[in-house]
C-alpha cells in the first residue's frame, strides 16, 4: 500500500477542520497556507471531501469548509477513501496482469492475501477517528497500540544487527 499526496492532504486537511472545528467555516486557502499545501490541492480535495459529505461548504464573505459531522464520527477510512477514492488499490481489478487469471472466474491463489490485505488496511482505517488525531503523537501511537509494536520492532532490529556478518575485516 502506498499512501498518495491525495490520501495524505485530505487527513491533513480535514484534521485541520477537526481543530477548528467550533471556529466556523475556514476558507481553502486558510488552510493551504496554515498547513503549507499547495492551494490547487487543497481546493480538489475540499471537493472530494464535500461530494462525500464530510464536510460542507457555505459561500460568501465569511464562508469557507467545515466538517459536516463531528470529528468522534469521521474515520481515517472515511476521508481516505473520499480523498484517494480508495484505500487500497487491488491490482487484480485497476490492473490485471491477464484477463484470464485476474478475472472473477479465475483461479489466482494471491487474490486472497490482496484481498485479506485490504479488509485489514480497511479495519485499521476505520478504527481511527479525526478526534483521535487531535490528540498528540504519542497519544495516538498509544491508543493504536503502536507503542508496544514499536518496541518490538525496535529490538528485532536490534537483534538481527548482532547476526548480521561484519562488513569490517
Amino acid at each position: 500500500m502506498r499512501i498518495t499526496t491525495w490520501a495524505e492532504y485530505g487527513l491533513i486537511c480535514a484534521l485541520h477542520l477537526a481543530r477548528k472545528n467550533s471556529a466556523g467555516p475556514v476558507t481553502g486557502r486558510e488552510i493551504a497556507e496554515n498547513e503549507k499545501l499547495p492551494s490547487d490541492y487543497v481546493e480538489q480535495i475540499m471537493l472530494r471531501l464535500r461530494r462525500a459529505e464530510i464536510v460542507k461548504s457555505t459561500r460568501g464573505a465569511k464562508g469557507g469548509y467545515m466538517l459536516a459531522r463531528s470529528p468522534e464520527e469521521i474515520s481515517v477510512k472515511d476521508v481516505l477513501q473520499a480523498s484517494e477514492l480508495a484505500t487500497f488499490d487491488l491490482h487484480c481489478i485497476s490492473h490485471p496482469v491477464n484477463e484470464e487469471r485476474c478475472s472473477d472466474s479465475g483461479d489466482c491463489s494471491i487474490r486472497p492475501v490482496w484481498v485479506l490485505l485490504q479488509q485489514r488496511i480497511d479495519e485499521v482505517l476505520a478504527g481511527v477517528r479525526l478526534s483521535d488525531l487531535l490528540a498528540t503523537e504519542s497519544t495516538v501511537r498509544d491508543r493504536v497500540g503502536l507503542t508496544s509494536l514499536t518496541k518490538i520492532s525496535r529490538s528485532t532490529a536490534a537483534v538481527a544487527a548482532l547476526h548480521e556478518p561484519s562488513l569490517q575485516g
